[in-house]
């Protein structure tokens, strides 16, 4: 109740201000326009006088007007002795009637939205409950549980997709074959399958046991996130810690222990790890983009005023080619973050047709044929008053398999 009476009190006295502060200034401009009136009322007094002596006025008209004259102007000195209050009275019912209903209305909001008598929460309370919500986070299978299952994904080449279903049985069968399990967890990476990528993948580090390598970890871990759609579980994020164990260095680990501390409440921890990472990060890593987009919101979470330093261009074709000669799981990786960061600035900013074309090479590259299809349809509509950028586009769109 104390809350509630200061609040009302402060919102009274906010009122009142306000409404003296118009009372005052209708009464000085009632003032004002009375002291005007007198002006005018003596200069036709003046005037008054001076047709009677050219004899343009009789004595009886003159004085008649005298009187009348005189009466106006002590009408307009009253006006002006009590500033107006009389005449200004009137025209402040409503704006006076307005600010009340407007704090009353803001009273009213707070009641309904607002968290009267909400605690202060102390660091070391928020610190704690960062702490419990880390611990109770559901597990990757109690998480995936509650999203849609996606549809296994085959190679729309009918050789390839008969590969694809060859080693899938293959593998079936010989579950402790370490090749077979590296190379199934690759392809269904590759084509987006990330719960089997993620089951073989875990599969792979359990057979090389002791010998597993950061890589191995952190190809884990990537693919239980992006089949979680994004979310780190305790299962991610003891294979990211497993891979940063190996090799601090590795960078899809730190990325994925920030966005950890990021999903659990600390985006202080967050923070120093992604600018850290950022700061020490080629520009064509796949995590740049991601850590572009949201590093702000983090360092302003963390009371920090930071900027991050300038922002590269995208993938170049050359960036493209040089991802041909690495594994098939981490030149996807290194793809698809060049590739989200360069379709958001387009989308934002625009772009030659020369990125265009860099963004569907790179979408060919990727696999993502309905994305590219996408893409290629905007760019359609962005270059069609130019049909040489049109034709540069369109030679990537083909090589994507996207356009005749």
């Amino acid at each position: 109740m104390l809350f509630w009476a200061m609040a009302t009190a402060m919102a009274a006295l906010v009122a009142l201000t306000l409404i003296m502060a118009l009372r005052s200034g209708a009464g000085a401009g009632a003032a004002d326009a009375a002291a005007a009136d007198i002006a005018v009322y003596r200069d036709q007094l003046a005037e008054a006088e001076r047709d009677l002596e050219r004899g343009t006025l009789s004595p009886e008209e003159a004085q008649r007007l005298r009187n009348e004259i005189a009466r106006r102007i002590l009408a307009a000195d009253r006006r002006a002795a009590d500033g107006g209050a009389s005449a200004g009275g009137g025209r402040l019912a409503l704006p006076a009637l307005a600010i009340c209903l407007a704090a009353a209305a803001a009273l009213a909001a707070y009641w309904r939205i607002g968290a009267p008598g909400y605690p202060d929460v102390p660091l070391s309370a928020r610190i704690a409950a960062a702490e419990a919500n880390r611990a109770a986070r559901p597990s990757q299978a109690d998480y995936l549980a509650r999203l849609p299952a996606p549809a296994l994904v085959s190679p729309d080449d009918p050789a390839e997709a008969a590969l694809i279903e060859r080693l899938r049985r293959a593998v079936a069968g010989r579950p402790d074959d370490l090749t077979g399990q590296e190379l199934l967890a690759q392809n269904e990476a590759r084509l987006g399958n990330l719960r089997p990528a993620a089951a073989a993948q875990a599969r792979v580090v359990a057979l090389k046991g002791g010998a597993a390598t950061a890589q191995d970890f952190a190809a884990l871990a990537d693919y239980l996130v992006r089949a979680a759609e994004g979310y780190v579980s305790p299962e991610a994020e003891h294979a990211a810690l497993e891979a940063f164990a190996r090799d601090p260095a590795n960078g899809t680990a730190r990325f994925y222990l920030g966005l950890m501390e990021a999903q659990t409440g600390r985006p202080d921890r967050a923070f120093a790890v992604w600018r850290d990472l950022l700061e020490s990060s080629p520009p064509e890593a796949p995590w740049v983009p991601v850590i572009r987009d949201r590093i702000g919101m983090l360092a302003a979470a963390a009371g920090v005023d930071y900027t991050p330093p300038e922002a590269t261009r995208g993938p170049t074709a050359g960036d493209v080619a040089a991802a041909g000669g690495m594994a098939a799981g981490d030149r996807a990786a290194m793809i698809r973050g060049m590739v989200d960061g360069l379709e958001a600035r387009l989308a934002a900013e625009g772009g030659t047709a020369e990125e265009w074309a860099q963004l569907l090479k790179a979408l060919g590259v990727l696999g993502e044929t309905e994305r590219a299809r996408r893409i290629w349809q905007e760019a359609q509509g962005v270059f069609a008053a130019d049909p040489a950028a049109l034709q540069t586009v369109a030679a990537a769109a083909r090589g994507a398999g996207v356009a005749e």
